[in-house]
Parts: structure tokens; C-alpha cells; sequence
């Protein structure tokens, strides 16, 4: 795939269920339902007051309902990941801008890192857990090879030369939810200074990166 390009495959989560199939469908929307109630209860109070029995009280269902679909809290956290990724990957190419298209390139840099912070301020164990069990996989499997062709399209279009895929590792490396979490818990950084330092970061790529004229 040539670098900056798009990987043209459906977003993980997302396609239309197959004609007639109405039972699967409506599995489908009701776990997309459970899950969103899962993510409310995360940003709300921390991934820690996420139980079974929170999030069956919270989409008005029996706790029965929560096992059946997910198997275990565990379970559970796995999926809500994946659930997160998958709205994020449709926030920053298909939502509106500035995260998703139809901003500058820099300003849809800027939101991609702001945006990214978000999710691990609020699900940052799932994404350190998550970037922890991929260990040497992590930066040839599909996911983190979506985020890196998304970066690398907008630094090209922000005329960044050079190798621009070795400037988008840098970047991404920046929103890791290890390092993310130390400058948060341990360093003292809420999420609006990091997100600053992660804006003046990519400003300082792209214009040192034009010529001067």
C-alpha cells in the first residue's frame, strides 16, 4: 500500500447487516447499545465502576442479558476497546471536521491527538492493556497500521517531506497510552496540557518542515 494511502477495507464494526437477516441485525444494535451505555459509564466514573450489574442497570436490561452477550467483565473490557476504536476510526474519516475531513491538514492533525488523549484519559487501562498484549505485533497489525496511514496522509498534505512515516511513528508515539498515563498519574499533566504540547508538537513538524522563502 503506498504510504499516505487509505487501507480500502470497511471500518472495523461498520457495514450493513445482509438482507433479511433481521434477527442478527437486531443482536447487533442491541450490543451497540450495551456498549454505548458501557462507554457512558467509563467517561462518567472510570473504568473501574464499570461491573456487569452497573451496565445492566444502566441500559435497563437483566444482568442475565449482559453474560449472554459478553461472558465475563472481561470480556466486557475487550470489547468496549474495540468499540472505541471503531468510533474513533469513523470519527477521523468519515465525522465532521475539524477531526474528520474537510479542515486544513493541521487542524485535523491537531483534533486526531486531542481526541485520541480523550480516549485514554477515560479507557486508559484497556489501551495500555491493549498495547502491552500486542507487544511486537502492535505495529504490524491492522490497527495501529490505520492510525499510521491516516497521519501520514495529512502530513503530506501538509507539504511535510522527507520520510513521512518515520515522522508519523514519532508523532503516534506521542499518544501511547503508557507514556500518556505516567505524564497524567505520575508526571501531574492533566489532558488540556498534553493536548497543547501535542498541538505545538505538530505545528513545529509542519512549518520546519517548508522551506523558507
Amino acid at each position: 500500500m503506498p504510504d499516505g494511502m487509505m487501507p480500502e477495507r470497511p471500518l472495523l464494526g461498520i457495514g450493513a447487516p445482509l438482507p433479511g437477516n433481521h434477527e442478527r441485525a437486531d443482536a447487533a444494535r442491541n450490543r451497540q447499545l450495551l456498549l454505548d451505555a458501557a462507554q457512558e459509564i467509563v467517561r462518567e466514573q472510570g473504568v473501574d465502576s464499570l461491573t456487569m450489574d452497573a451496565l445492566a442497570k444502566r441500559a435497563g436490561v437483566g444482568k442475565g442479558t449482559v453474560f449472554r452477550r459478553f461472558g465475563s467483565r472481561s470480556g466486557l473490557l475487550r470489547a468496549l476497546l474495540d468499540h472505541a476504536e471503531r468510533k474513533f476510526q469513523e470519527e477521523f474519516m468519515f465525522g465532521p471536521p475539524p477531526l474528520g475531513p474537510g479542515a486544513p491538514a493541521v487542524e485535523r492533525l491537531v483534533a486526531f491527538g486531542r481526541a485520541r488523549l480523550l480516549d485514554i484519559e477515560v479507557a486508559g487501562e484497556l489501551h495500555r492493556a491493549a498495547e502491552i498484549g500486542e507487544a511486537g505485533d502492535r505495529f504490524t497489525g491492522p490497527p495501529y497500521g490505520l492510525l499510521r496511514a491516516h497521519v501520514t496522509m495529512l502530513l503530506r498534505q501538509a507539504r511535510v517531506d522527507g520520510d513521512v512515516v518515520l515522522v508519523a511513528d514519532g508523532l503516534l508515539g506521542l499518544l501511547g497510552a503508557a507514556l500518556v498515563m505516567h505524564q497524567m498519574h505520575v508526571l501531574g499533566y492533566d489532558r488540556c496540557q498534553i493536548g497543547d504540547n501535542w498541538e505545538a508538537f505538530v505545528r513545529r513538524v509542519v512549518i520546519s518542515a517548508r522551506p523558507v522563502e
